[in-house]
């Protein structure tokens, strides 16, 4: 072999390598960065992922909501008409989060089967839903 092959050879074989490193890493990112959607029904089935974030998403359940005293703690319940989910958060909740509309939670499940939420969306208007918890709670229904 030339000295010159020799040296295509070796930035070939560099190139490929930087290009595989780089793919790894990029996989790995993505994979510890991806957020799962899960419903109460699901969440009932343990079927989450364990010790990570992901969203639970459904209805607030009517007469759920408890507030506690001197403190922005919260506690509700989130249904999609085949199991409910008790959620517990501490801040400020959206202007229009309420009993009976859709919600969005982003948290981690509790070793007491409480959704502790570090984040509450509410919908926007009254006609829009997540499409995820629109998809939920049409295949409850049919069900």
């Amino acid at each position: 072999m030339t000295p010159t092959r020799k040296k295509r050879l070796i930035l070939i074989s560099l190139v490929i390598m930087g290009v595989a490193v780089a793919t790894a890493i990029f996989l790995t990112a993505f994979k510890d960065n991806i957020m799962f959607f899960k419903s109460p029904t699901e969440v009932s089935q343990n079927d989450y992922p364990e010790n990570r974030s992901f969203r639970l998403g459904g209805m607030v359940k009517e007469g759920s909501l408890q507030r506690l005293e001197n403190s922005l703690k919260i506690q509700f319940t989130v249904t999609d008409y085949g199991a409910d989910v008790t959620v517990e958060y501490e801040g400020i909740l959206p202007d229009l989060f309420r009993e009976g509309q859709g919600v969005v939670t982003i948290g981690q499940m509790r070793s007491d089967n409480i959704f502790a939420a570090e984040e509450v969306l509410a919908k926007h208007d009254e006609n829009y839903m997540p499409p995820e918890v629109a998809d939920v709670l049409q295949t409850e229904v049919q069900q």
